[in-house]
């Protein structure tokens, strides 16, 4: 099983811990319309439990999804969580590709953090090396065997065909990254209990980073500072985020030490980012998800961090019916991963 290459035609299956999303699309290279498309909320506590019944539970969801979607193929590429998987950019000697595929294999458990023998590795070649052009970088990505394989069971299971497995983090830079950038990047993508930091040059993501916070970190400190059932805090930063002349600051204060302390990561990982590669300026930001629909978050985020800051849109590149638009309720900003995944030529 591929991490990264696929063949044929496939819908996009993502496992979200809130949510699962499935998305098929037509067109190709860089225009698609929307054919079929379906969320199904989830129970964290089933997405994420390797308990036969709980994953009983996830593959009844998953069937729903598809379901309802009424997508009929059985090809499917599934995304990985960020914080499931190990990724990092290596140089390597530019050599011929079956030389290349040997150096890697022979290197690759002294750059993962797990035994060779209990991970699958995949790798990817980005291009020449930008700090020696005797070398190419390679996205080198790692996952552990027991991850990977009950996910393989759990959707073969179904009667599907896994095509291709892919780390969240390339399925999100082909969906959020504009056409054409030339200079750095980075794309922020808060989800409800991660938050993915990815760097990218090119239309590659060059350091890729997970936080165990997200949304629902937000919350909690809300509930706590004001004293309030979680429901309503989550309520009032979906209503006033990060904005001062809101409910008189209280929630801006409130959040103000937690949203502070991920920007500090963040800050880490442009300097680490601007450390490998010093001659490469990052053009600005992308956020996503929660970056999107929390008010305030974006340019709070953007001007600490010092980046002129985008609010991503995964949909640039896909057309959609006024009628899926309406289906959508609200939840569109949360379709990156799948769009993402659905986006990919079977020359990748």
């Amino acid at each position: 099983m591929k991490l990264f290459s696929s063949v044929g035609n496939y819908f996009a299956l993502d496992i979200g811990t809130t949510a699962v999303r499935v998305v098929e699309l037509r067109g190709s290279n860089g225009s698609w319309t929307l054919d079929k498309f379906a969320s199904v909320p989830v129970d964290i506590r089933v997405s994420g439990s390797d308990a036969p019944e709980d994953q009983r539970k996830l593959g009844e969801i998953i069937a729903t999804a598809i379901g309802q979607s009424g997508i009929k193929s059985k090809d499917v590429i599934v995304g990985i969580p960020s914080n499931k998987m190990f990724a990092t950019v290596i140089d390597v000697p530019d050599m011929p590709a079956n030389e290349l595929a040997a150096t890697i294999k022979y290197q690759a458990e002294q750059f993962i953090p797990m035994s060779i023998d209990e991970a699958k590795v995949d790798w990817a070649v980005l291009g020449k090396s930008i700090n020696d052009q005797t070398k190419v970088e390679v996205l080198l990505a790692s996952v552990a065997n027991t991850f990977s394989e009950n996910r393989l069971d759990l959707i073969e299971g179904l009667g599907l065909n896994v095509v291709a497995i892919e780390p969240d983090s390339v399925a999100l830079t082909r969906s959020l990254l504009p056409a054409g950038v030339k200079d750095a990047r980075l794309i922020i993508e808060i989800s409800d209990f991660s938050t993915d930091i990815i760097m990218t040059y090119g239309d590659a993501p060059r350091l890729i980073r997970s936080l165990p916070s997200g949304l629902q970190t937000m919350v909690k400190a809300i509930a706590q500072n004001l004293n309030i059932e979680q429901p309503q805090a989550a309520q009032f930063i979906l209503k006033f985020g990060m904005l001062p002349d809101k409910l008189e600051g209280q929630v801006v204060r409130s959040l103000t030490t937690t949203v502070d302390q991920f920007v500090s990561e963040i800050v880490k990982s442009v300097k680490f980012f601007q450390t490998r590669y010093p001659k490469i300026p990052v053009g600005g930001m992308i956020v996503s998800e929660y970056g999107v629909t929390v008010p305030g978050l974006a340019s709070y985020v953007g001007q600490k961090v010092g980046l002129p800051v985008e609010l991503g849109n995964p949909w640039q590149k896909v057309t959609v019916s006024s009628a899926m638009q309406n289906s959508m309720q609200g939840t569109s900003a949360q379709f990156a991963v799948a769009l993402g995944l659905a986006q990919r030529g079977p020359e990748v």
